[in-house]
């Protein structure tokens, strides 16, 4: 898409940018903003926006990319060295964090790839820059060059520490000795112009052994280099000296190895400038509640509670639209209602929407195919051309004339105005009608009453209004679509203090046509502003009605939870009591004479079926509750979903369906449940069983299970698998599971089974075992064995 220099300026978007760049990081995000060009065509668009959500996913999910705060452009630091052939020490620090940022986003990016595949646009223009980066080690963070960036500058700096001391030492001598002492303003041995001096009194400057060197600050001493410091000095100047010319040769050394990678780095920080801007986006989505817009095919746009950034929280939200039942909007009301503002914001929207920027609107707002965005706003007066403010006006609507097309947004403010009312008005019907046999998308303000007549009269037009509060004779700057506007002029002139008899004669003066026009467009948006306000009293009631219905839904089911509550509890003390029944019965047959113990055995199989009934009617009271608490797809569950289990949070692939049954592999389990206890996992669910490792899928013999190693369940009865996983569950989700599992696999004739909670803490593994202390048909248990799970798993053997 293509923004006209005059839409540009006139839009006011380099301010806009500005309110972007204050969040940036650094001056890279801000430096590639700069330069920001809207996308060519919308598979670019795609391409930029695609990138950024990307990003904001990573953000959510893993939090900020790798960032040095530290970081600075180096574009212009190479472009300067390109020239003098060498870097100081302080850019090639610069330079080698440029490099080291970018290694350590590589690093992260490569890593997410698998997750975001479209990071793979930015890695191919991260290159490996580890040669470089090791040269440039020798820099310490001041910018200074270690000793060990070269043989020779590590000798010649040894040299000079040792010759320092010596000169400290000669010195310290001068300054102790009770003849050259007492001459001194301070006993203290400082550098001047690169030689070691003494500062000695005025008066003394005749006396003392040495050469005047500078003068101090206040005038009353001067700095003298002794004469006993005077073959020193000249040798640590030379020294001095070589130390210089090695340095600038390792730095000559170092810039000809950067440079020779300059389009890799300039690659490089651009990548990093993208991630600092995606940055500063991502601070106008959480912070100022911008949003990315839906993209349309269609040559359209639509716009919901759109502001203009630049007037911040005074902003008034309008719904703005174009390209739909219509290809041209014109706005009409009174001055400083808003209407060039509403231009304004249409155009900011799409501007920064083309160029993948999310931007000050609702979600749900949608942008379509724009190849061009043109604009005729405020007083286009020159002096220098020797054009009037009329001139100026046609001089850049002809040029829109030009250029527009089907895709073109056209921005035409005061439409007719700066001449005659009647030619104007003319003028501008005729640019209308023009530009909608181009199908351009066009935005229009204008005061004239012929042009409103057109936008009411003519197909593919609509129009709109600003808002005024004619009992505050006050604009309230809302866009009002369907309706054309008064502009209120007599009011306003009113409220400014224009005496009653000229606002009579002026009344009297407007032509009849006119003021029945301007009459009828009241009585219209007084019955607007009736309805709109009925409407909202309905719109009251129905978020009443609505809250009402929550809070009634909220109540029913905690009622519902704390009734299935207790009925689960009363369930399983009945289980319970079943249970130590058939155990305590089993244990008096024992003891039965032979004679009697037929008979007892009879009875108690009868009974027994009756304990069999209890349990089962438990069962289908725990199956109901599950199901009232679980809502599943509306859409059917086809083979390899991802799917979620009923009354737990756990994840696993759908393997068949048959006959209301299906079968799921959750990590090293493979589940046989009815169909209705699924639903398909939601993306963040699917992400987090992934990031546990628990997107292993597979036949048993080749899924991973706890601890990474082979688990092979035992083969399972019709409708209970040899194994169950519950980890990742709170205790409060998995400890009921667990019973209920082991009840079935022993009722269901399980000689032994496993149960997966994972290793973490052990919390859960603690909790697992001592319910299978206190159960009455548990024989024994254990941890896995290394082919088993290990710690991960407890295998649990039934008594028999």
């Amino acid at each position: 898409m293509k923004i006209d220099d005059s839409a540009y300026n006139s839009l006011e978007l380099a301010k806009i940018l500005g309110i972007i760049r204050r969040d940036c990081r650094s001056d890279l995000g801000a430096e590639l903003l700069s330069s920001m060009k809207p996308a060519e065509d919308q598979e670019e668009l795609i391409s930029r926006m695609n990138l950024f959500k990307a990003v904001e996913e990573y953000r959510d999910t893993r939090g900020d990319l790798p960032w040095n705060y530290k970081l600075s452009s180096v574009r212009y630091i190479l472009d300067d060295a390109k020239m003098s052939g060498m870097m100081l020490g302080s850019e090639l620090l610069s330079v080698r964090r440029v490099l080291s940022a970018a290694a350590r986003l590589k690093e992260a990016l490569q890593e997410a790839r698998r997750d975001w595949p479209v990071f793979g646009l930015l890695l191919a223009d991260i290159r490996d820059f580890g040669d470089e980066e090791k040269a440039l080690s020798v820099i310490d963070e001041d910018g200074r060059l270690y000793d060990h960036a070269s043989d020779r500058l590590r000798r010649l700096r040894e040299s000079i520490r040792k010759l320092r001391d010596q000169i400290r030492r000669k010195g310290q001598g001068v300054i102790s000795d009770q003849s050259t002492g007492s001459m001194l303003q301070e006993r203290v041995l400082t550098l001047r112009n690169g030689r070691h001096v003494v500062l000695v009194r005025q008066d003394a400057i005749s006396r003392f052994p040495g050469l005047v060197m500078d003068r101090s600050g206040s005038g009353s001493s001067v700095y003298m280099e002794p004469h006993a410091l005077v073959a020193l000095n000249n040798e640590h100047a030379v020294l001095s000296e070589d130390e210089s010319a090695e340095e600038r040769r390792v730095l000559h050394k170092l810039t000809e190895k950067i440079l020779a990678r300059e389009t890799a780095i300039s690659e490089a920080q651009n990548v990093l400038g993208r991630i600092d801007l995606f940055y500063a986006l991502s601070e106008k989505i959480r912070r100022d509640r911008w949003h990315m817009p839906i993209l349309s095919a269609n040559h359209d746009f639509c716009f919901h509670r759109a502001c203009h950034p630049l007037l911040g929280e005074a902003a008034v939200p309008i719904d703005i639209s174009c390209g739909g039942k219509f290809r041209a909007l014109v706005v009409t009301g009174p001055n400083t209602g808003g209407k060039t503002v509403a231009l304004k914001t249409a155009g900011v929207c799409v501007c920064l929407g083309w160029m993948g920027f999310p931007a000050p609107f609702e979600e749900n707002s949608v942008l379509g195919v724009i190849d061009g965005i043109y604009a005729d706003i405020g007083d286009e007066q020159s002096i220098e051309q020797n054009l009037s403010t009329f001139s100026a006006h046609i001089s850049q609507i002809t040029k829109i004339l030009a250029h527009a097309s089907e895709g073109s947004v056209v921005l035409l403010d005061e439409l007719g105005a700066g001449t005659d009312p009647d030619e104007g008005a003319a003028l501008g019907i005729a640019i209308l009608d023009y530009l909608r046999e181009k199908r351009s998308l066009v935005l229009a303000t204008t005061h004239h009453n012929p042009i409103k007549r057109y936008a009411l009269s003519c197909q593919d037009v609509e129009s709109a209004s600003v808002e005024f509060d004619a009992g505050t004779l006050s604009p309230t700057y809302r866009l009002l679509v369907g309706i054309p506007g008064r502009s209120n002029a007599l009011l306003i002139a009113k409220k400014l203090g224009v005496p009653p008899e000229v606002l009579a004669r002026a009344k009297e003066a407007l032509h009849d046509k006119e003021a029945s026009m301007e009459d009828i467009i009241g009585e219209l948006q007084e019955k607007r502003t009736a309805i709109e306000a009925e409407n909202e009293r309905l719109e009251r009631m129905r978020l009443e009605t609505e809250r009402l219905r929550s809070e009634y839904e909220a109540q029913r089911l905690e009622l519902t939870e704390k009734w299935d509550r207790l009925i689960a509890e009363a369930d399983k003390k009945a289980l319970g009591i079943v249970e130590n029944a058939e155990v305590s019965a089993k244990s008096l047959m024992k003891a039965m004479d032979s004679d009697v113990r037929g008979a007892a055995l009879r009875k108690f199989e009868r009974t027994k079926k009756h304990f069999g009934l209890i349990k089962e009617q438990a069962d289908k009271r725990e199956d109901e509750r599950l199901e009232r608490r679980f809502t599943p797809d509306t859409e059917p569950l086809v083979p390899g979903d991802e799917v979620v289990v009923a009354g737990t949070s756990t994840v696993g692939r759908l393997e068949r369906i048959s006959g209301g049954k299906a079968a799921v592999i959750a990590g090293a389990a493979r589940l046989e449940l009815p169909v209705k206890l699924l639903r398909r996992a939601s993306k963040v669910e699917s992400k987090r069983e992934r990031k546990s490792g628990g997107q292993k899928y597979g036949t048993p013999q080749q899924r991973s299970g706890a601890g990474g190693v082979s688990i092979t369940p035992p083969p399972s009865p019709v409708g209970v698998p040899g194994s169950i996983m519950v980890r990742g569950m709170t205790l409060d989700e998995a400890i009921p599971i667990v019973e209920r599992y082991l009840d079935r696999a022993y009722r269901a004739g399980y000689g032994e089974v496993s149960v997966i909670h994972g290793r973490g803490e052990g919390i859960l593994r603690r909790e697992v075992q001592i319910l299978c202390k206190g159960l009455p048909y548990v024989d024994n248990f254990r941890l896995g064995e290394s082919g088993e799970g290990g710690y991960g798993v407890t295998i649990v053997r039934f008594k028999r």
